[in-house]
């Protein structure tokens, strides 16, 4: 705190100063470094570190005064594993004068510096030592560096070697470890990969209806006959009209594409790593302040836009380049124009995808096909039917009134991704009543302004009643009188399973925080032993507090009666939250090491749960099931996102597996039974 502190203020003064000199704005090092290290016995050595400080610059003491520059610091790695050191560092011949700007009696060195420290080998097998440095040299300005030295006891150049974990780590990582039977069945396909690929289908839709939607914005809308005019009327022939009109659509298509490819780079690096970002209290705050921020730019009350410059210069290079290429910065410049509209409606794509079952990455491929698809296809259809240009209707305010619209969606979105912090965090703030309190507001608001009854002073009049708005706003009274039915009955809300928090997550005293009521362990050795101890078969579900399809899972499958059924009396439920971030008591932290020497700080439940996961089924997605005897015997091929019939089944599969299991092995060796041999 007080190196920040120092800093924040040496910043300070430098900005309000006149200006350093041509001198010391031309230096950016002002310090030159050199090494020495003296044997004095086998096991006794002295580390020298030499500085040569250019003119008018001071490099300063460990021992100058707090308040004023920041001191010089040594850090010796390992110190105490394979040597000690002896004294403190010894330095050079030091002046000292007073501070007008920080007011204290600073101490420093001019021209040159000697630090030096005696250190004992307990191991003569050591091969170096690391030192690192952090000091402050400043003339009229300050500059704040850190070293690494390295000192080798040998001929050959010292390389640190990575530190070797403990020996409570490397037990602590070898407890996760599971002896498990019947390995060969997690890599069985069990048909939820059709279900993954319909889900693709799924986000493909939702980015085409997303496309749609912002076509009738502002920003698109009118471009339409004017682009297609373009095409058809700058041409030679119409034919060559249309074939252009349709590649400039299928650039528009391409750039959205594009968008998505650098998620794709982010997944091969890390498996992880898209997962653990939607799982992040913090990350999810953040898009809960942007999506209110789109909300709020769709009312009216200011633009996003990109810079002015990116338009230009593509719009340029059509009119330069010309042909294919030219074309295709035609497109450029549209995605670039129109992101006031398509901003909010992509980041709400993003979001979507962020929430769904399967590869993030993918997903968010097939949702920017998707919307690239409905942006590109008016080009096309209207290039070959310009007749169909009359009956376009006109612009004019139903645009604003799409614009409004959409910005309630994206409250309503923003919400979710602030309830997703308060799941993972247990803040307990977005109970479900309260989000769905919440929606029913908005609902209730977005009928409001269809029926014209307020408007939103920014985006001129208010709605003339007509019988699209009447009808919209009808949409929206009924989705506030299902969301209040369930809010006020417990009833289950399927079409929503995913979106509002939990039915355990309430104001309400419950019996269980368990989905539906279930019994289940949230700890896999307390679920193992009453599994022992029941008899009963284990199903391991891999699960998250911000999982949305975990949400869908429970609340549209889980709620069948017969899956119910078996889920309560045959199977011991062990629910393991792989998003869980409240921290692991700090005699249960550790660092894990995988087997490609990467490392992992487990310092919460869940760094704990989704380690386990990927260490012994090689998954990191939820919702992951997985069914297990006490003995610990895969039983059926896990399963994730499936429906009703086929869960059903599955847990069948897996009672009968397990009825086998108990059903006793003929010995091999022993002599079979015979009839007594009648004698006559």
């Amino acid at each position: 705190m007080d190196r920040l502190k120092t800093i924040l203020l040496l910043f300070f003064f430098c900005c309000l100063s006149p200006g350093p000199t041509m001198q010391a704005q031309a230096i950016t090092d002002p310090v030159q470094w050199s090494q020495e290290l003296i044997r004095e016995s086998d096991s006794v050595y002295v580390l020298v570190l030499e500085a040569r400080i250019e003119p008018e610059w001071h490099l300063y003491s460990q021992y100058t005064p707090p308040g004023g520059a920041l001191p010089t610091e040594f850090t010796f790695k390992n110190e105490g594993t394979g040597y000690k050191t002896l004294g403190p560092v010894q330095e050079s011949e030091t002046h000292t004068a007073f501070s007008t700007i920080f007011e204290v009696e600073e101490t420093f060195f001019k021209g040159t510096a000697r630090f030096s420290q005696k250190i004992q080998l307990t191991d003569l097998q050591l091969k170096g030592v690391q030192v690192d440095m952090f000091y402050q040299v400043c003339a009229e300005v300050c500059i704040g560096a850190d070293k690494t030295f390295l000192f080798s006891f040998s001929d050959q150049p010292y390389i640190p070697e990575a530190a070797a974990l403990d020996t409570e780590s490397l037990a602590k990582g070898d407890a996760l470890l599971l002896d498990l039977k019947n390995k060969d069945l997690l890599s069985e396909d069990t048909g939820s990969g059709n279900v993954r690929r319909q889900g693709i289908w799924v986000i493909f839709g939702l980015g085409f209806i997303g496309g749609l939607l912002a076509l009738l914005t502002p920003c698109v809308f009118p471009m339409i006959p004017l682009t297609v005019s373009f095409f058809t009327k700058q041409t030679q022939s119409r034919s060559k009209g249309v074939a252009r009109a349709g590649f400039y659509g299928f650039c528009i298509v391409l750039i959205y594409f594009l968008l998505s490819l650098p998620f794709h780079f982010f997944d091969s690096v890390d498996s992880q790593i898209l997962n653990t970002i939607a799982t992040n209290i913090w990350l999810n705050l953040f898009f809960f302040a942007v999506f209110v921020a789109f909300a709020f730019s769709f009312f009216g009350y200011y633009e996003l836009t990109l810079p002015s410059s990116w338009a230009s210069k593509a719009d340029h290079a059509s009119d330069r380049i010309g042909g294919a290429i030219g074309i295709f910065f035609m497109a450029l410049t549209l995605a670039i124009v129109s992101f006031s509209c398509t901003g909010p409606i992509l980041g709400g794509l993003l979001g979507s995808t962020a929430l769904s079952e399967g590869d993030v990455a993918s997903n968010l491929t097939a949702g920017m096909l998707g919307f690239g698809v409905a942006l590109a296809l008016p080009f096309t259809l209207f290039a070959l039917f310009p007749s169909w240009l009359q009956r376009l209707p006109s612009s004019g305010g139903w645009m604003e009134t799409v614009k409004v619209v959409l910005g309630f969606l994206e409250l309503g979105l923003a919400l979710k991704f602030l309830s997703n912090a308060d799941l993972i965090g247990n803040w307990g703030i977005l109970k479900r009543e309260v989000f769905l309190g919440i929606w029913i507001l908005l609902a209730l608001l977005l009928a409001a302004y269809l029926l014209g009854l307020f408007r939103f002073k920014k985006t001129g009049v208010y709605v003339r009643r007509s019988p699209w708005s009447i009808g919209g706003a009808l949409i929206f009274l009924g989705f506030a009188v299902y969301l209040t039915y369930g809010l006020f009955t417990g009833a289950p809300l399927k079409t929503l399973s995913g979106f509002p928090p939990p039915d355990f997550y309430t104001l309400s005293d419950q019996n269980s925080d368990c989905p539906l009521g279930l019994e289940c362990f949230k700890d896999f050795e307390t679920g193992l032993a009453e599994s022992r101890a029941s008899g009963k078969p284990i199903l391991l579900d891999f699960t998250g507090w911000a999982c949305v399809n975990c949400r869908k899972m429970e609340e549209q499958v889980w709620s069948d009666p017969e899956v119910y059924q078996r889920l309560r009396d045959d199977y011991v439920l062990i629910s393991l939250y792989v998003d869980e971030r409240r921290p692991l008591p700090a005699d249960q932290q550790f660092v894990f090491a995988y087997e490609n020497g990467t490392r992992k700080d487990i310092e919460s439940v869940g760094d704990y749960w989704s380690t386990f996961q990927n260490l012994n089924f090689g998954a990191v997605s939820q919702p992951y099931y997985v069914m297990l005897s006490p003995s610990l015997e895969i039983l059926a091929p896990p399963v994730q996102n499936t429906d009703v019939d086929t869960y059903r089944t599955w847990l069948d599969s897996g009672i009968r597996a397990y009825e086998d299991l108990a059903v006793p092995v003929p010995d091999p060796f022993a002599l079979p039974e015979t009839e007594p041999v009648q004698m006559d």
